[in-house]
Parts: C-alpha cells; structure tokens; sequence
C-alpha cells in the first residue's frame, strides 16, 4: 500500500520595495524550502515601486513552484497577505516578511509545531533588533491585543506564522477590510502556540512600519475585535454625570453658607470645561472609527485588486 503524500506546504511573502533583499532571501528560502517534500512560495507584489517585482518574475520564471501574485497598486501589508492566502493551495500556510529580519531558517520549527497539534503557530521575537521606541510600542501592542484576543501572546507584530487550511480559508471568508490577521486567526483557533524566533537586523531597504503606523493598527485592532472603548465611554459619561451633580450640590450648599464668591470660581470651571472639551472629542474620534470602519464594509469595495499572477511554464 503507497503512503499518502505528504502534505502541500505554502509560503506567503508579502513585498514592497525589498529588492535590496530578495536575491538573498530566495537563496536562503530555497535552501530551507529543498528539504522539504511538498512546497510552493506565493509572492505577492503590493505595488513595489522599484524592481522588485521584476526580481521576483525572474524567480518565478525560474522555478515551477513559484508564482507571484501582483497587486494593482499599494494595498497594505494585510491585504497583500489575504492575496496570498487566496492564491495558496497549502493544507499548512506560512507567512514570512521580505526584509529577512526574520530569518527563512526558523520555517521547519514552525511546521514541527503544526504538527505537533496545533492549529496556528506564532514566532516571537524575543530578542528584536529594533530601536527601543518600536520595541517599546510593540509590547504595548502586545499587552493590548492579548487582552482585546482573549489569546495571550508574547509577539502579534511576527508575521513569521505558520496556520492550517481551515484557519486560512476562515480568515479569507471574513473579508474584512482592515483585517489584522494575527489576532483573526488566533481568535478562530482552537490551538495556539508560540516559538522564539530569531530576529536580525534589517539588512537592505527602509522599514514600512512608524509611530504613526503602529498606532492606526492598534486603532483598527480596538475597534474591529472589540466594543470596550465605546462601552468605557458611556459607563464614563455615567460617571462624569454623577459627578456633576455632585459638583452641583457641593457648590449650590458653599453658596448657601458662605454666599456669593467670585474668587477662583472662574479657574474652576474653565478646568472643568476643558476636560469635558477634550473627553467629548475623544468621544466623537472613537465614534467616528466605528462609523468609519461601518463605511468601509459597507461600500463592497474589494479589498485589494490582483493585476496578473506570474508563474513558470511548468506547474509544481
């Protein structure tokens, strides 16, 4: 009786602008990627604006297991990665970012982890070669979609992740617009585990992640997986009333005893103005993110637009 093939492994890498580290990403990949026995490596170019993707179509041209799927213009990370995951064909899929920050050699320990039962499987960069500002605002990311997940995990911000099909094509069939895939797909998985990896210096090209950046993905984090700011915000209005009243009370009884006084009665209420000023505003922003997220489903528009996908002559 012959045994059953082994199972289709694929791996997704998103690219913008990496063509300072794709020659040596694809030496290093394909190292990893001969020793195993099923494979293919979906590229996926988010509209690179040097040549990146013509550095990737000669990959592909090159080996039958390749294809890059090239996107119409600059998506996102994300987005690009969805394409990925709709182009795949893998019963396991890996995801790895271009910049060779985290190095193509940790993929094994990742499938062994697949195997060992677990239905995603997280890297965590445990010791980051970043500047102390991003690994700063990276564990507070960390801290606040664990709790937000319900799935605690050292690193979200890894894309060097390993997921089973069925995670894959529920991801997919969510279709959302500003999607964070990590905290998604830990949050239809039943097992989750998570590896040290390793992470090395960015050897080419400028990192895509700021401040500002970081920021609007744990903006988009909060109001896409969970209604806690907006229920904080009514239980604070609750409270801002009680305390009003109060304030009122207080201030209608020391005008009863003491009367009429002008003295720092004018100070008072200008600070308490000013907080109620800036707590409407940051009332009316986290609104305005859920109307706007709301907006973005609504419209149907597609999430990313695919412009053509390049392969060799030869399928795998």
């Amino acid at each position: 009786m012959s045994e059953a093939p082994a199972p289709l492994v694929s791996i997704v890498i998103p690219v913008y602008n990496e063509s300072a580290n794709l020659t040596a990403l694809w030496r290093r990949l394909s190292a990893v990627v001969a020793e195993l026995p099923n494979w293919e490596v979906v590229f996926v170019d988010d509209g690179s604006r040097d040549n990146s993707l013509a550095l990737l179509r000669d990959i592909a041209a090159a080996n039958a297991r390749v294809r890059v799927v090239e996107l119409a213009r600059n998506f996102g990370q994300h987005a690009a990665i969805l394409a990925g995951f709709r182009e795949c064909r893998g019963e396991v899929v890996v995801t790895l970012d271009a910049d060779l920050q985290n190095p193509p050699e940790e993929i094994p320990r990742l499938l062994a982890a697949i195997d060992a039962g677990n239905d995603v499987v997280g890297g965590w960069r445990a010791e980051r070669q970043d500047q102390a500002y991003r690994r700063l605002a990276s564990r507070l990311h960390n801290r606040v979609t664990s709790l937000i997940v319900g799935v605690p995990m050292h690193d979200y911000g890894c894309m060097l992740r390993a997921y089973r099909r069925h995670i894959v094509d529920t991801v997919v069939e969510c279709d959302e617009k500003a999607a964070f895939i990590p905290a998604l797909a830990n949050s239809f998985a039943k097992r989750v585990a998570e590896i040290e990896v390793g992470h090395d210096e960015r050897a080419g090209g400028q990192s895509k992640y700021n401040l500002l950046r970081l920021a609007q993905l744990s903006l988009n984090l909060l109001t896409g997986f969970s209604l806690l700011p907006i229920q904080i915000l009514s239980i604070t209005g609750i409270v801002i009333a009680l305390l009003d009243i109060a304030f009122a009370g207080v201030l209608a009884g020391h005008r009863l005893i003491y009367g009429p006084q002008q003295e720092g009665a004018m100070w008072t209420l200008f600070a308490v103005l000013f907080f109620f000023v800036g707590l409407l505003f940051l009332a009316l922003g986290l609104i305005g993110e859920y109307v706007g997220r709301i907006y973005l489903e609504v419209r149907r528009r597609p999430t990313y637009l695919v412009r053509a996908v390049h392969e060799g002559n030869s399928a795998p």
